[in-house]
């Protein structure tokens, strides 16, 4: 077999900086590499295995729709994609869904939602979208816009107009920013690529009744953070809110490519025929794992995913080399007095595959990984932090 590593490094944009490790197979939380060797996998596609890889029901739910049909576009009806929808309305509270591929296109789609609203009901220049220094909502240019972390802007300016970004955690921030034209406060609740920082429950009461008060449509992204990731469903269900539009992807699918952006009552008319569409949007295989997903994510599952976040926790929070633990559920960031990325080498080298966000290391397992293999995974991580 050609070396897969010449084969990408040739062929492949050069967008990823990889690790020299090439997996060829899974079962739950271990991977396997090309040599043999097992991995236990910390980091699940950045939060998208959301029940490991091979998981048995997801696999069941999608070989079964596969082997009905795997595609048809969205002129025609398809019964995964109205039941999906229908769970997710039921499990939120929201109205209604629109179906796309990814986290970015499903927050792209609520930027045109509160756009609409926007021109509806306050007039043509009620536009402009607040969001939170150090967020991040996408990579195609608008929901790039839309992420308050000017490294990421850098080469691909002009950006699309009409968002403005204010400190976390600082209500005055927000406020201050608010004018005749805000049309939207759009939200991470646990900001991941951020640095893994959930936002305080003040901060969070103040901007929803800001909202409602001012007829400014809240949006909370729920691409990472969403589906069980936090220990709740969708992470808001943390801090008693309804937000008026969810947008969630990444763990919905299991490893299949979905995004949902969920409307409530007061958007659920916004968009109609012809203002926004998806080619992929609702596939039946993607929705027939996402079915499978949030099938098992019920309050017994939801309790063992805090129980294993507390755990990690306990472990980390006091051991040599931890400065600090951050985030919510399964979605942990842990800074070090060591770089981070040395951190995560060697842990690899170990056989435990983990993440960075900033200057943290970044844990998203498997929300069932099982206890023993999760507890050799922070005794690992912690050996390699507190190592001299």
């Amino acid at each position: 077999m050609d070396n897969v590593f010449l084969i990408d490094k040739e062929y492949v944009a050069n967008t990823y900086a990889r690790f020299p490790v090439q997996i060829v197979s899974g079962k739950g939380s271990t991977l396997k590499d090309v040599n043999g060797k097992k991995y236990i996998d910390m980091g699940t596609g950045i939060g998208v295995t959301a029940l490991g890889t091979a998981n048995r029901k997801w696999k069941k739910a999608v070989k079964s729709q596969i082997n009905r049909f795997q595609h048809v576009s969205n002129l025609y009806y398809s019964e995964p994609c109205a039941l999906l929808a229908k769970t997710l309305v039921e499990r939120t509270g929201l109205k209604k869904v629109f179906f796309s591929n990814s986290g970015a296109e499903a927050n792209e789609c609520a930027i045109k939602v509160c756009r609409k609203y926007g021109v509806e009901k306050k007039g043509v220049t009620a536009f402009n979208i607040i969001t939170l220094k150090n967020s991040f909502h996408g990579r195609t240019i608008t929901t790039l816009s839309a992420t308050g972390q000017d490294c990421f802007h850098k080469d691909f300016t002009p950006l699309t107009e009409g968002f403005s970004y204010a400190n976390a955690n600082d209500f005055e921030s927000v406020k201050a920013l608010v004018n005749k034209n805000t049309v939207a406060i759009m939200i991470e609740l646990v900001q991941g690529e951020g640095g893994v920082v959930a936002l305080e429950q003040d901060f969070v009461t103040k901007i929803d009744k800001l909202c409602k008060e001012k007829d400014i449509l809240l949006v909370v992204d729920e691409v990472q953070t969403g589906n069980g990731r936090t220990g709740k469903l969708y992470s808001y269900m943390h801090y008693g809110i309804l937000p008026d539009v969810v947008t969630t992807a990444k763990g919905l699918g299991g490893g299949l490519p979905i995004g949902a952006c969920i409307m409530g009552e007061k958007v659920e008319k916004t968009l109609s025929f012809g203002d926004h569409g998806s080619t992929y949007g609702g596939n039946p295989v993607a929705c027939a794992g996402a079915l499978a997903v949030l099938g098992e994510l019920n309050e017994t599952f939801l309790d063992n995913v805090n129980k294993k976040s507390q755990y990690i926790f306990n472990s980390l929070k006091d051991a040599k080399g931890v400065v600090s633990v951050t985030g919510k559920g399964l979605m942990i960031g842990i800074k070090t007095e060591k770089d981070a990325r040395t951190v995560v080498n060697e842990c690899l080298q170990r056989g435990v595959l983990c993440l960075t966000a900033k200057d943290k290391i970044r844990l998203l397992p498997a929300l069932n990984i099982s206890q023993k293999q999760l507890e050799k995974a922070i005794n690992v991580i912690k050996e390699v932090i507190g190592k001299e």
